[in-house]
């Protein structure tokens, strides 16, 4: 007997075998969905006050039931060659052809189209109740600046009531704060102590100076991301001696458990993940307009809580010592106040300090790019066709950590010396509208507005990724996007598809507001730094004298920034030289510093 004819009766008999069993339902092979379709010169600082001075001399998954069981005989399974697949049918679906003759019809695949709430009705209103939450062009050009969804990016774990509309309280019984859920407070409080270990400076601060209590009777307002970093800040300064409410700069970036744990300690916290445009303001409002107590200092991020007050409550300011803002678009902000005479306390531009734009700025945005780009979009690097808007430190930042992956990176800028420093660190410098149709991803970092218009969304190639690593959400025009003709498609948390008639989409990330803070998390160690910057301005400005500080914007004495930085050198064993009395007389310097003049540039 031939080999052939001994393998056609053994192949005869295995198919007898198997059709003499019953056989399981045929399983499809499931089909392939289709795409889802100027800062003016600074006035001379003083020396720092007696509290300052003070704090830096004691510083020297489960098993799917779906899937088949191993453990069954596998002669029981049908085998590769058992089923044929037909031709596609008329009505989309597939079949099977069994052993036995008979054809079985694959599930149709059903396609559903993701539907917003808002979709169901007109934009600007929510599904729940009343014309309160409805969404509304904000006072000001702020960091709620768009048409922001009606749809709120919480975890779907958490139910849909406003916390607005939620009686809680926490342990003690007090009520006064606005959170998602007081029952995540233990989860967030294991945030904020691993975050504690990251941030020694703050905590070294807390030590050494919560005996002298240097901010004793102050009484501080707050509107910055709510994150476990801040809630280490708050709880500093309150250990200084500070009374403290808070409300968040960003409707995205706070952290539910963080704000719940802040309120299980006792702080008045105004904050939630995916919070509306009317609830931005209202927890502002909540944290300013309260009956028995005033604020007597202002710790800013961004310019809104300032504008608000100057807005609604300005004779607050006469109780109010001084204002610190750490961010580009506050700064900005006050300097245009004080430019019209219309800045009526003393405010610091933390932002403009060494340690926290060379630090922050640059080695945070460096790190938290990448975060946010993977965490949102699982995009490969490599190969990629990137360009950067704005070549400041967080352009540097972001270029670097982009081009040390392998992307492709292009950069714009307006000032010739930022396109110089590009041009030299190899980077191609192009007007935006000369890439625009070839780049894979678009970042936005230059705190301006309308840098990303309609006219250059409608020219991207399909899939192109676009988000904003600035403070504000108006560099990306976003509101040109809330048309009719185009389709906005949820894909998963911060993260939205919006579709043209031709088929054509864009990645929108964040709604093009703060991607880093927004849709990942960024570095400890790094807002360390600017936490105790912030820190040190507050007691600065709260112990200043009558008269020491006017009615302007200031800079943060080179000294502070020196002490700020020393204090982090222990983390890493760093051991500093010190100038010999004869070099100090050669270079005209103290032997403890300031070693650099307020003019040199970093």
């Amino acid at each position: 007997m031939s080999v052939q004819v001994v393998a056609a009766k053994m192949a005869e008999v295995e198919l007898k075998d198997i059709n003499s069993k019953s056989l399981p339902a045929a399983m499809p092979v499931p089909q392939k969905q289709e795409e889802k379709s100027a800062i003016k010169s600074q006035p001379a600082v003083p020396s720092t006050s007696p509290a300052v001075s003070a704090a830096v001399k004691v510083a020297a998954a489960p098993e799917d039931p779906t899937l088949p069981n191993p453990s069954l005989n596998l002669m029981k399974m049908p085998q590769a060659s058992v089923l044929k697949r037909t031709e596609q049918q008329h009505n989309g679906g597939e079949a099977f052809i069994n052993p036995d003759g008979t054809v079985t019809e694959a599930p149709k695949t059903v396609k559903k189209q993701i539907q917003f709430a808002d979709q169901k009705q007109e934009f600007n209103k929510r599904t729940t109740k009343i014309g309160r939450r409805s969404l509304s062009r904000s006072i000001s050009q702020s960091s709620t600046d768009s048409y922001s969804s009606a749809a709120s990016y919480t975890d779907s774990s958490d139910d849909e009531t406003s916390p607005r509309d939620k009686q809680q309280k926490n342990s003690k019984g007090n009520s006064d704060f606005c959170i998602k859920n007081i029952k995540q407070a233990d989860f967030g409080r294991r945030e904020i102590e691993i975050a504690e270990q990251e941030m020694p400076a703050l905590m070294a601060l807390r030590k050494r100076a919560q005996g002298e209590k240097p901010l004793a009777g102050a009484k501080i307002v707050g509107c910055t991301h709510i994150t476990a970093q801040t809630a280490v800040l708050m709880e500093t300064l309150a250990a200084l001696g500070a009374q403290c409410r808070w409300a968040a700069c960003n409707i995205y970036s706070t952290q539910n458990e963080v704000a719940a744990a802040l309120a299980e300690g006792g702080f008045a916290v105004f904050a939630w993940k995916g919070e509306s445009e009317d609830d931005f303001w209202w927890c502002i409002d909540r944290c300013v307009n309260v009956e028995g107590w005033q604020p007597n200092m202002i710790l800013d991020d961004g310019g809104d809580l300032t504008h608000w007050i100057y807005k609604k409550y300005p004779n607050m300011f006469k109780k109010i010592k001084g204002i610190v803002e750490e961010s580009v678009t506050g700064v900005h902000r006050l300097y245009q106040l004080s430019k019209a005479g219309k800045l009526c306390v003393p405010a610091m531009n933390v932002n403009d300090s060494v340690t926290k734009q060379k630090f922050d700025n640059l080695y945070c945005c460096r790190e938290s790019i990448l975060d946010g780009l993977k965490r949102t979009t699982d995009v490969m690097f490599g190969g990629k066709q990137v360009v950067v808007c704005g070549y400041g430190e967080v352009g540097k930042g972001c270029s670097a950590a982009l081009k040390a992956m392998g992307s492709i990176v292009y950069v714009t800028e307006i000032d010739p010396i930022c396109a110089l420093q590009a041009c030299m660190d190899g980077f191609r410098l192009v007007k935006l509208n000369e890439v625009i149709r070839q780049v894979d991803i678009v970042i936005t970092c230059t705190g301006n507005k309308n840098v990303v218009v309609r006219e250059y969304l409608d020219r991207m190639k399909n899939g192109c990724i676009v988000c904003n690593m600035g403070h504000s959400n108006t560099e990306i025009d976003v509101a040109s996007l809330r048309t009719p003709e185009l389709t906005w498609e949820r894909v998963r948390s911060q993260v939205d598809h919006v579709i043209w008639p031709d088929g054509k989409r864009i990645v929108l990330l964040a709604e093009g507001r703060l991607l880093n803070l927004s849709c990942s998390t960024v570095p400890t160690f790094v807002l360390s730094i600017t936490a105790t910057t912030q820190a040190l301005a507050l007691i600065e400005l709260y112990n200043a004298p009558e008269g020491r500080y006017k009615q302007d914007v200031y800079l943060l004495p080179k000294k502070m920034d020196e002490y700020v930085a020393s204090l982090h050198l222990p983390t890493f064993d760093a051991h500093l030289t010190e100038l010999t009395d004869e070099q100090a007389k050669y270079l005209g310097l103290n032997k403890n510093g300031p070693f650099k003049p307020n003019y040199y540039r970093y």
